[in-house]
């Protein structure tokens, strides 16, 4: 079994840095040998490739605007990928156009889940913000510790509860 927890983000568009703080707090804990943390930033090609490697289950932590209250975490487990080509650009990051190359390239990238967390304030590309909101900031936490609940659970065998997402 290989797990591979893929956070993603920009620190400089506000809350859209949730995936890197996470990735950053989970360096300090101890996680099982099956499990690799890796924060890609907004380094998409990066992941696909990762996703390339055959891990069993890909966990994407991100933020993701799905219309709950700031700072709500969420799981979800994205529709197959779709037919059609990604709108992938070298140096910006959409998870689901991520999967698309994937696909796209042979890979199978295995089974998906996306811990998200529902941002309050992004940046703009032009101004620019640096930090998480306080509900954002206060959601770390929570989302590790269902992060390290679905490696626990994945471990062992156990059957995950999951909202079906959005392509």
């Amino acid at each position: 079994m290989r797990i591979l927890i893929a956070c993603v983000g920009n620190i400089f568009l506000g809350d859209d840095g949730f995936g890197v703080e996470v990735a950053r707090r989970l360096a300090f804990q101890t996680l099982p040998r099956e499990v690799v943390v890796k924060d890609f930033g907004i380094r998409g090609f990066d992941l696909a490739y990762a996703m390339m490697d055959w891990p069993d289950l890909t966990i994407l932590v991100d933020a993701c605007s799905r219309g709950f209250v700031p700072g709500t975490v969420f799981l979800l487990e994205p529709d197959p990928v779709s037919e059609g080509q990604p709108a992938f650009e070298p140096h910006g990051m959409n998870p689901m156009n991520v999967l698309r190359v994937v696909k796209g390239l042979g890979g199978g990238p295995g089974r998906v889940l996306i811990v998200g967390c529902e941002p309050a304030e992004l940046g703009s590309d032009n101004d620019g913000q640096l930090g998480l909101s306080e509900p954002v900031e206060a959601a770390v936490d929570e989302a590790i510790n269902l992060i390290e609940s679905l490696v626990s659970k994945t471990l062992v065998g156990e059957q995950l509860s999951i909202l079906q997402g959005e392509r």
